[in-house]
């Protein structure tokens, strides 16, 4: 008996791959990424599970999600990269996906939902690279032209503000939008068609929202003193515009009655002083409830108590979310690494909220119908 064990010992160590013993799980995790972004035809899925989280979220107008995912080289800012979206129904289930090879400085790909799917925004100063995507995954021609179009009710805003383009999802027409002014640096589109843009003087004049319809300028607004103009949303009649003071997010100017009138928010339970990365990392989204969404990536949030915007409570999140959307009434957080890396951080992934953030729910990453992972942020 003990020549026998000892036999099957020396068998057993010889079928051992050499210096498995000092491999972890970590070093498994980075050679399986290390294949995805080598692979010149990865799978979606391998791209999915080595990028860990989305870099963004797009949501159709059935309830369909499209996901993008990016796996860059961790090394080097070049080097082989891959990417992958994935379509995931109503139900939960995936309907369609695909990856590519590709290059770390390339521009990651970004989506906008729109009636019947999804739009590719163009990632140069043209609109050469649009697409439509159906929520089956099927690609569509754009038809792309330079001449502007006079906006109208269902026109979305797809890039600003260079290039400055809108989507017209009745004819699949990407174009710019008649009758911008010079000099607009930040613009939205409402669902009524309506131009929102901050339009900057090359005087001493103040700042100015000016809104359009139709290639038709209805009115504008000035910027009050000594604040300048920043991030712009509009939606259901109401219009945010942040207000800056140097490198300083201080507040907001908001209309809730499409432009009649103006009001300055300085408060309202926000500690604009608390908000430190700058201006660029702003978030300001309006619901369709017309309450407004403010916070700043890799921070904290507030949520409007009522449509008015006049006061705010914070948000309590599963995840410190390096970005954050907003479409119809539901929250999308997105919990990730800032630069590419072998390791996960913790609550990655997708979280999703139904009830203003009372609640999260973590997407499930292989799109198949199970229990979703949720979670009560604590207070």
């Amino acid at each position: 008996m003990a020549a026998v064990s000892a036999a099957l010992a020396l068998a057993l160590a010889a079928c051992a791959p050499s210096g498995s013993d000092d491999r972890g799980p970590g070093d498994d995790r980075e050679a399986r990424y290390r294949r995805v972004i080598e692979d010149p035809h990865p799978l979606p899925a391998d791209v999915i599970e080595a990028a860990g989280a989305p870099t963004g979220v797009a949501r159709a107008d059935d309830g369909s999600l499209l996901l993008t995912f990016d796996a860059a080289n961790v090394e080097d800012d070049e080097g082989p990269a891959a990417s992958a979206w994935r379509i995931v129904g109503p139900d939960g289930r995936t309907v369609a996906e695909h990856a590519e090879h590709g290059d770390a400085e390339a521009v990651r790909a970004e989506f906008k939902g729109v009636p019947g799917g999804f739009v590719r925004v163009p990632a140069g100063e043209s609109a050469d690279g649009a697409y439509a995507l159906d929520i089956q995954g099927r690609r569509h021609a754009v038809d792309i032209t330079g001449t502007p179009l006079r906006t109208r009710p269902g026109d979305i805003l797809l890039a600003e503000p260079e290039p400055t383009l809108v989507y017209r999802p009745a004819t699949r027409a990407v174009a710019p939008p008649a009758g911008v002014p010079d000099g607009a640096v930040r613009l939205a589109v409402d669902e009524r068609g309506t131009v929102w843009s901050l339009e900057q003087s090359l005087t001493e004049a103040p700042d100015r929202v000016v809104r359009q319809r139709d290639g038709r300028t209805l009115g504008s607004t000035a910027v009050p003193r000594p604040y300048a103009g920043g991030a712009l949303t509009a939606r259901g009649g109401t219009t945010v515009l942040s207000l800056l003071q140097g490198d300083d997010v201080c507040g907001l100017l908001v209309t809730t009655d499409a432009g009649g009138h103006w009001r300055t928010l300085l408060g309202g339970g926000v500690p604009w002083g608390e908000l430190k990365r700058g201006p660029e990392f702003l978030v300001l989204e309006l619901l369709a409830d017309g309450r407004l969404l403010v916070g700043e990536e890799g921070g904290r949030y507030w949520l409007a108590d009522d449509r008015t915007n006049s006061t705010f409570h914070e948000l309590r999140t599963p995840a410190a979310f390096t970005s954050f959307t907003v479409s119809g009434t539901t929250l999308y957080g997105i919990a990730d690494a800032t630069t590419a890396t072998y390791d996960l951080v913790k609550g990655e992934g997708l979280w999703i909220s139904r009830d203003g953030g009372g609640e999260w729910r973590r997407h499930e990453r292989h799109g198949r119908r199970s229990p979703a992972e949720v979670a009560k942020p604590p207070m």
